[in-house]
């Protein structure tokens, strides 16, 4: 008996299937894995980079809020200062007012003073005026009158000063006093002012400061050794009162004439003209 062997056709489909395995799945399973990995790694390295991005700015943030407490700590301290220094301007301020008060105080006592001197300038005047009045009628003189404390002699008048000044500061105030430092060119002159000047240096209105000797009036002066003592003028310039000579002529005690430099304090010698009253 022979034995029939009958083969089942075979389904098309199982065939395919076993040849054709489908890997979908297979790679979907290791995609999704590594997006499962792929997503942590992206977060963690976005936190990370979030991280280190506040971590500089946060150091920035703290350097330059360091610059701006020191900034306000100067600004704390020149505010002290100033305050400080505000107080002080206003106790100076005080003081100012209180000074300009005490000056107005002493203004006023000055301006009193200065009224009252002259006041007494004029009583001086008409006591002089007065006095010169009587002289002329006791001694029967026809000459001027002179001011009070001053020399009548002639038609001139002379003022020997107590004080010492400059021969600068002398002719100054001789002028101020409507007179001029003495000028001598009569001999009668130049006895009289000796015999009233023996014993004591006295600045005359004689001066070569521009080179040449002249009175204060700008008068020439021709030099008269009769006048000068031996040797003078000698525009000695080792005094060590200054660069400049000796440009200044003053009576020595003999009544003679030296020359001296224009700094030197004496006392002084002023002329002027009587008056008639």
């Amino acid at each position: 008996m022979s034995r029939q062997f009958h083969d089942e056709p075979e389904d098309e489909n199982d065939s395919n299937n076993f040849w054709n395995k489908d890997p979908g799945p297979v790679r979907h399973s290791v995609l999704f894995r590594f997006r499962q990995w792929l997503v942590p790694v992206l977060v963690s390295t976005f936190v990370l980079i979030l991280i280190i991005a506040f971590g500089v700015s946060n150091g920035g943030l703290a350097y330059r809020l360091g610059l701006m407490e020191e900034t306000v700590s100067n600004l704390s301290l020149s505010l002290t200062e100033a305050q400080k220094e505000n107080k002080g301007a206003a106790k100076d301020v005080q003081r100012l007012k209180f000074s300009v008060e005490n000056n107005k105080d002493q203004l006023s006592s000055v301006a009193e003073s200065l009224k009252q001197l002259a006041q007494l300038k004029t009583l001086t005047k008409t006591v002089a005026s007065l006095k010169c009045s009587m002289e002329k009628i006791l001694h029967n003189r026809t000459a001027g009158c002179c001011p009070l404390e001053w020399d009548s002699f002639e038609s001139s008048c002379f003022f020997f000063s107590k004080m010492s000044l400059s021969w600068y500061d002398a002719r100054d105030w001789c002028h101020a006093h409507q007179s001029q430092l003495l000028i001598l060119t009569a001999d009668k002159d130049w006895d009289y002012v000796k015999s009233h000047s023996m014993g004591t240096f006295y600045w005359v209105g004689l001066t070569d400061e521009h080179g040449k000797w002249e009175w204060v009036n700008g008068t020439p002066y021709t030099i008269d050794r009769r006048r000068w003592r031996p040797g003078q003028p000698d525009n000695w310039t080792e005094h060590g009162l200054g660069p400049e000579a000796e440009d200044c002529a003053h009576l020595h005690m003999d009544g003679r004439l030296n020359d001296m430099h224009c700094s030197v304090r004496l006392p002084f010698i002023c002329q002027a003209h009587s008056t008639q009253t």
